[in-house]
């Protein structure tokens, strides 16, 4: 297992174990919330009795591939907690989310959440924002809401599919759009601003969740937890 690898898997199991016996829980999408489902699925066979509320249909693959027992936000309307990776991370835990283009729904779980686990490597640590910022938009608004993010300052891309031609297509349909900033100076405000152009479903701005946001960085030995203040 690579060093990245390791200090992921040291991550995930570290939330995996903050997961208690009865709990509803947020499941993320990405690598090191993959490794969170591993460390679940074990404590499941040992006899956890818990539901998960995925986050994408990637999440819900790997979480029935793993058994994990699952619901939705219907079912579920409040969560005890959510385990999530992150893009970047800064010192007031405000992040960037969406390179696997689920970051709407990943907000949804968010919000729902009691507490916010964010699992990830010592690489999406940054004193500053400025990483791109993903837009998931309807396709009809997309040329008007690339034109709104070009007067804001940024500059938007079409994410572009890998095996297929053409855009991207997130799990509810949309597009995704990439947009650069360079350095966010006020990511508050950009993430309402984003938010608020017509046809846009979610930013992948987290702003507004530091107060409850648990960072758990994964190392080779063991972890660092970062919570707000420290």
């Amino acid at each position: 297992m690579t060093d990245a690898n390791i200090m992921k898997k040291n991550a995930g199991y570290y939330a995996a174990e903050l997961v208690e016996d009865g709990m509803i829980v947020g499941l993320g999408t990405g690598s090191t919330v993959f490794f969170a489902m591993e460390k679940l699925s074990s404590m499941i066979n040992g006899g956890l009795d818990i539901v998960g509320v995925p986050t994408s249909y990637q999440a819900m693959r790997r979480a029935r591939e793993y058994g994990i027992p699952l619901g939705t936000l219907d079912d579920y309307p409040t969560l005890d907690l959510a385990i999530d990776g992150a893009d970047q991370i800064d010192p007031k835990l405000r992040m960037i989310k969406g390179r696997g283009a689920a970051q709407t729904m990943e907000k949804c779980v968010c919000d729902a959440a009691d507490s916010f686990i964010v699992v990830s490597d010592p690489s999406k640590l940054s004193d500053r924002l400025d990483a791109v910022v993903p837009v998931e938009v309807i396709p009809f608004a997309c040329s008007t809401m690339m034109e709104t993010v070009r007067k804001l300052g940024g500059v938007p891309v079409v994410r572009e599919g890998v095996k297929k031609d053409g855009p991207v297509i997130t799990d509810s349909g949309n597009f995704e759009i990439d947009c650069s900033f360079g350095i966010i100076k006020d990511p508050e405000s950009l993430e309402s601003r984003l938010n608020n152009i017509p046809g846009v479903l979610s930013c992948g701005l987290f702003t507004q969740y530091s107060s409850k946001t648990r960072v758990v960085i994964g190392k080779k030995n063991d972890v660092e937890v970062i919570l707000l203040g420290d």
